[in-house]
């Protein structure tokens, strides 16, 4: 769960230097909390951030899903499984951790793409009991940057402290965010392009 489901998770997410990350914080908020759906008590995240790159730079980022183990924390594996028009279904392993405790995660989401403007993850299989997520992109014409609002709702499929919960989901939200930033505001001399 940690980290990986923000890989989308999303979608999404280079090592980062001491004073960028500290930089990129600055630009961030992330939110989470414990909430109840139909007696059903999940994880509600709420993440606001701001990058220098365009929609378009943003986009390329978060879509090149094959690409995101090179940048997001604990990711080890990232795959497309299949893509139908802006329908894409996607492989994803990585490793929760907490203190001592390690957990492996398989996920298998489906992505559902709207061209530089939002993708929203849902779960097929793996070790949640629930998992939907959407990134959402909007221009910022004054600077030429974009905000990025990623939000989700999730269940994990294992044991998670319930005191501690919303503490380690908030600190690997910001985590895989930070690393996104960086990436989308730094990438790579290769072409990213799929």
């Amino acid at each position: 769960m940690k980290r990986l489901f923000l890989c989308l998770l999303m979608l999404c997410c280079a090592p980062l230097l001491a004073g960028t990350a500290r930089a990129d914080t600055a630009k961030l908020k992330v939110g989470v909390k414990r909430i109840e759906i139909d007696t059903q008590r999940m994880y509600e995240v709420s993440a606001n951030a701001v990058v220098q790159a365009a929609p378009a730079a943003v986009w390329k980022t978060l879509t090149n899903y094959e690409r995101m183990t090179e940048f997001v924390p604990d990711l080890s594996a990232c795959r497309v499984l299949s893509r139908n028009g802006n329908e894409v279904v996607i492989e994803q392993q990585g490793v929760a951790r907490f203190l001592f405790m390690s957990n492996p995660i398989h996920l298998v989401v489906r992505a559902m793409e709207k061209p530089m403007t939002s993708i929203d993850i849902d779960l097929i299989s793996g070790d949640m009991r629930h998992y939907e997520a959407r990134w959402t992109l909007t221009p910022l014409p004054d600077t030429g940057g974009t905000r990025i609002l990623f939000s989700s709702r999730l269940i994990p499929g294992f044991y998670v402290p319930g005191m501690l919960g919303t503490t380690m989901i908030k600190g690997d939200i910001e985590r895989m965010m930070t690393a996104v930033m960086a990436r989308i505001d730094n990438p790579p001399d290769i072409d990213q392009a799929r």
